[in-house]
């Protein structure tokens, strides 16, 4: 119950998770512009509006001490008080008033008939003397020039967020491109590139976006060169073996009956093969291979596979025992290149697993399972290696590679897994033409002729 109790509050912080938008290079960047710009604004704002409102202030206070001067004077000599000034007037501010009874002068910025005022008074006689100057434009100065930092600090701070944008924009496309091309050639396609302008002239300055493309495309144009000497080089010794084979085999042919005349006629039969095989792999690595796509019911030709294997695999159809029309799907694919996919998926789980070999036909998608030790890591994580097996070393690695090859070919998903209960699994998933309930039945051979409103299912729907 604690562990379930973890895993729910864990779920629930998984779902305030920022958007994934968020982690994009644009939108660090304009946040960082932005608090950037913001921060400058405000210390300039506070350093300006301090300035600002310090000479406004002394400016407005020196006016009204000047004329608390003139107004002490004219009480001294017992004059009449100019207006606005007076003994303890009512508006004077509390504790400008103290402050004038202990016998001290001061100023302060208050109210006089609804309107701002600076007040200036002194001690008189044990009461304050108070006067006051009209403060309202002083205020008005103030509160202008406040709405003129808020105003230009906007401004300001959008005009910088745009060109921000625009140039950080540029550097993440060009970014996106050198993804994009990446996993172009990821995929197999070394003609990709991506040409940066910067780095087609030497002289021109280069930033660390064209350094980065370049670099990629110096790797792809190496990496290419080599697999094309690879591919070279397997297509010249599968060629140059094919020669001396036949002849070898020939040969062999004429040797007296006997144990040895057998161990080299399997021997020989096991080279032709293997050369066989890398004629196929350069073939699949050229990608030169031209399919024949026909329309072909899957049950029977898999049937037909597993008897020219000669092994025992048992056939299970997923639907035919309770009559379910499970017999009648239709694939579209290359059905030589099926039979070899098939062929490899059989022997693979015969030579490397253990029986009973089950085969299942479930709509579209054929799987192989045998009850051996399973795949091994290496080629869960990273699909089939030529060359390498840890089944007790036998084998060379190429049968699955074959079949990983001429699956794509066909447009076939394959994929490679191990049962819970031990065992390897390849799953196949085949295109599948589904006929329309309406549309009438094919006519003679109408298994080989798709009628036009035979729909294509994506393989990978049916991929479990």
């Amino acid at each position: 119950m604690k562990r379930q109790g973890k895993r729910l509050r864990g779920t629930g912080r998984r779902g305030l998770r920022a958007p994934s938008w968020t982690a994009t290079l644009t939108w660090k960047a304009a946040v960082f512009i932005t608090v950037m710009c913001c921060a400058l604004a405000a210390l300039l704002s506070v350093l300006v509006h301090s300035e600002v409102t310090r000479q406004t202030v002394g400016q407005a206070r020196e006016k009204a001490l000047s004329r608390l001067e003139d107004v002490s004077a004219a009480y001294e000599t017992g004059e009449a008080l100019p207006p606005g000034s007076g003994i303890d007037p009512p508006e004077l501010p509390a504790s400008l008033r103290a402050l004038a009874v202990s016998g001290e002068r001061g100023t302060l910025v208050g109210r006089h008939d609804g309107r701002p005022a600076m007040w200036a008074a002194a001690p008189a006689d044990g009461r304050a003397l108070a006067t006051q100057v009209d403060y309202s434009q002083s205020a008005r100065t103030i509160n202008d020039l406040d709405g003129a930092i808020v105003g230009s600090s906007l401004l300001a701070t959008g005009a910088t967020l745009l060109v921000g944008a625009f140039a950080v924009t540029r550097v993440t496309r060009r970014l996106h491109q050198t993804a994009r091309v990446a996993r172009r050639i990821s995929a197999g396609d070394l003609d990709a590139r991506v040409d940066d302008p910067r780095t087609a002239d030497p002289s021109r300055p280069q930033d660390e976006v064209a350094i980065v493309a370049g670099a990629l495309d110096t790797m792809a144009s190496t990496l290419q060169r080599k697999l094309l000497t690879e591919q070279r080089f397997t297509a010249d010794v599968a060629h140059e073996l094919r020669t001396p084979l036949t002849g070898l085999s020939a040969a062999a042919e004429l040797l007296p009956p006997g144990r040895p005349s057998e161990l080299v006629r399997d021997r020989v039969r096991t080279m032709r093969a293997l050369t066989e095989d890398l004629l196929e792999i350069s073939r699949l690595d050229a990608r030169t291979e031209q399919v024949d796509l026909d329309i072909h019911e899957l049950a029977p030709l898999v049937e037909r596979v597993v008897r020219a294997s000669g092994t025992k695999t048992a056939i299970r159809v997923v639907g035919a025992e309770a009559g379910t029309g499970a017999r009648d799907v239709r694939v579209e694919t290359d059905k030589r290149r099926l039979e070899r996919v098939l062929g490899n998926l059989i022997a693979n789980a015969h030579k490397h697993g253990r029986p009973p070999v089950v085969l299942t036909v479930d709509g579209p998608v054929v799987t192989v399972r045998d009850h051996g030790p399973g795949f091994p890591d290496y080629l869960l994580d990273g699909g089939p290696q030529r060359f390498r097996t840890e089944a007790c070393g036998k084998g060379h690695g190429l049968g699955l590679t074959i079949a990983a090859g001429q699956a794509q070919v066909i447009g076939a998903g394959l994929v490679f897994s191990n049962a819970e209960d031990g065992g390897a699994v390849a799953r196949l998933t085949l295109p599948e033409y589904v006929r329309l309930d309406d549309e009438a039945s094919d006519g003679p051979g109408g298994t080989d002729s798709p009628s036009p409103t035979d729909r294509r299912t994506d393989p990978d729907k049916h991929v479990g």
